[in-house]
């Protein structure tokens, strides 16, 4: 297997950092922090650039909160010189990892997003024999339970430039002996590398054709009953030896049935979003909040749900106008 090096020199060129910065302040030229780095640019970068070269880097401590939607996560938020430094990381590295991912791994990868993950669901059921069945797995709390030992192992296997893996590895802890913090660009890196063997595994091993994956959620496609029962228990060992994982849950069922995944409701003819997406379309109506309820018209593209949400949402519009 071939291995890239002399990244790190690459990765940390003044010139790279400068990149990395207008990388990272895409979306966030109103944040204060952004606008505080970017005020001294030259020395920020100079700063970063001397601290890297003379191996005395170390990331500050996160800033932490929760969120609720679609459940309960904690999010940690990296300091904006470390932010530039991950975009550094990640401009070097993605494409040597880019290559050793299939296709149907969707989820922080361009051109990768929900809607195509949905579209080839879809599009799966199309292509599967009616008396099939899916098999839909999910990863129990998979980013506070990824062995940091273990992806530390599978960036080395492409990455042999050791002072550029101990940076990597430095946006790996946040305090607790297990686990990778949700928030990191670099996060979303290691989901797609950690997972990589099991897509490889399924597609190789079992050489199942139709198959997608969209970070821990993944689905297994025209199944005969017993090759699903088979499989699973074939995953689940696989997850747990090689990955020191384990299922959070799974549902078998018939092709006909749909699936429900990427907060969509996917059927081989229909697509609807979830009921979940419209109790907060309504709320968003309710609460005025035009922005949110655009986000989710967006969300329904593609969808038998989209022409009732514009529908309700240009009524709504209209009434306020009237009353106003």
């Amino acid at each position: 297997m071939k291995r890239s090096g002399n990244l790190f020199n690459k990765a940390f060129t003044k010139d790279a950092l400068l990149q990395a910065f207008y990388d990272a302040a895409k979306h966030k030229r109103k944040k204060r922090a952004c606008f505080n780095f970017e005020k001294n640019l030259g020395s920020q970068i100079n700063a970063l650039y001397d601290e890297l070269q003379n191996n005395r880097y170390t990331p500050r401590p996160y800033y932490s909160f929760e969120v609720y939607e679609p459940k309960r996560r904690i999010i940690y938020a990296p300091a904006f010189r470390d932010c530039v430094v991950q975009h550094a990381i990640f401009n070097a590295v993605n494409a040597i990892f880019e290559r050793s991912f299939i296709d149907q791994s969707y989820a922080c990868r361009q051109g990768k997003g929900t809607h195509k993950a949905a579209d080839y669901a879809q599009n799966a059921l199309q292509k599967s024999a009616k008396d099939s069945y899916t098999l839909k797995l999910d990863i129990r709390k998979f980013f506070y339970r990824i062995d940091r030992t273990i992806l530390n192992e599978q960036i080395k296997k492409k990455i042999k430039d050791k002072k550029l893996v101990t940076i990597m590895m430095m946006f790996t802890d946040y305090g607790d002996p297990v686990g990778i913090p949700i928030g990191n660009l670099l996060s979303q890196l290691y989901a797609l590398i950690y997972l990589n063997p099991l897509d490889h595994f399924i597609k190789r091993e079992l050489k199942v054709n139709l198959y997608c994956r969209y970070v821990d959620d993944f689905i297994l496609f025209n199944l005969t009953k017993n090759q699903a029962i088979e499989y699973k228990e074939k995953i689940v060992n696989f997850i747990n030896t090689t990955l020191n994982l384990e299922l959070s849950k799974s549902t078998l069922a018939k092709t006909t049935k749909g699936v429900n995944f990427v907060g969509y409701r996917t059927w081989s003819s229909k697509r609807f979003i979830r009921k979940r997406s419209l109790f907060n379309f309504r709320t968003s109506l309710k609460k005025q909040n035009i922005e949110s309820a655009v986000s989710i018209i967006g969300h329904a593209k593609n969808t038998h749900s989209q022409r009732n949400l514009i529908s309700t949402f240009n009524n709504t519009l209209s009434k306020e106008q009237q009353h106003g």
